[in-house]
């Protein structure tokens, strides 16, 4: 299939494109400051989008895509004032033009990206922070089109996730760096309970969910919300226990040197369900293995 891709320098983006470019024809929509070097280096195809929506459309039209897999966001767990506008025009008026010119362009199916923080304290809907929030509005604003256009959407959500070259400041990253360097690190007292998931089952969620995209004569899925989570719940201590047993590191963790946070994540949502006919192949322990040791 012809695939439009967004977010594909980003973590995921990077490794839906390594696994995924000998099977479709894949092309990155990118904005103007974004860095290419990866996307030349895999020799990808791109569209730099300059907020010219005549001028998408017409690309759109004539490119012909089968989906989009809409992975660009603009996470921040706490915001601050000034970063309103790009939580906005990120996450909500980007994906939006993308729709748009989507049904414009005849393309079929339309893969968005949701996340856990949609449903603090396991909430039917509750934002976590600002960044889920936006990410609620724009599944509200996807709403609309699956009432009123042939585009078929599904939206997916993810808690957190790892693997091999991740340049995020993540827990995990942190980790690894102390562990080797052997410096002292404080933390909360660590009874989160956590679901994190390794990058390569995330990538097999998503080429499964475009499987079954591709086949959707009817459009059976359209406006159905599903998740790609690990089934292995852990508390941050025993990640932490984990990840030592694991690469043979020891981390010189101060747990309970920091309080929670005001809003902090207790226990992940339980709700929704799996992508169809997808299960994880890869198990925590073992991703953590092909990660870090």
């Amino acid at each position: 299939m012809k695939i439009l891709i967004t977010g594909g320098t980003g973590f995921i983006g990077k490794h839906f494109i390594k696994r995924s470019k000998t099977k479709h024809d894949l092309c990155a929509l990118v904005r103007p400051s974004t860095n290419l070097d990866f996307l030349k280096k895999e020799k990808i195809k791109f569209y730099i989008f300059e907020d010219n929506i005549d001028k998408l459309t017409s690309f759109m039209e004539k490119e012909k895509f089968d989906g989009i897999l809409h992975l660009a966001s603009l996470f921040l767990l706490e915001h601050k004032t000034e970063n309103i506008k790009n939580l906005i025009s990120s996450n909500i008026y980007f994906g939006s033009i993308i729709i748009e010119t989507a049904i414009k362009s005849g393309v079929k199916w339309f893969i968005n990206i949701g996340t856990f923080s949609q449903h603090y304290k396991n909430s039917v809907y509750c934002p976590l922070n600002l960044y889920a929030a936006t990410k609620q509005a724009f599944q509200d604003i996807i709403k609309y089109y699956t009432e009123t256009s042939k585009l078929n959407i599904v939206t997916i959500k993810l808690n957190d996730t790892f693997g091999e070259n991740d340049t995020r400041i993540k827990l995990l990253n942190i980790w690894n760096k102390i562990s080797k360097s052997g410096e002292v690190f404080d933390m909360s007292p660590g009874k989160q309970i956590i679901d994190i998931i390794y990058i390569r089952n995330v990538v097999d969620g998503f080429l499964q969910m475009i499987k079954l995209l591709s086949k959707d004569k009817n459009n059976k899925f359209n406006g159905k919300s599903f998740i790609i989570k690990s089934g292995e719940e852990v508390s941050l201590k025993n990640l932490a226990k984990l990840f030592e047993k694991t690469t043979g590191r020891k981390l010189n963790i101060r747990w309970g040197t920091k309080k929670y946070r005001i809003r902090e994540n207790m226990k992940p949502w339980n709700g929704g369900k799996n992508v169809p006919e997808w299960t994880p192949r890869v198990s925590l322990r073992e991703g953590l293995e092909k990660t870090f040791k």
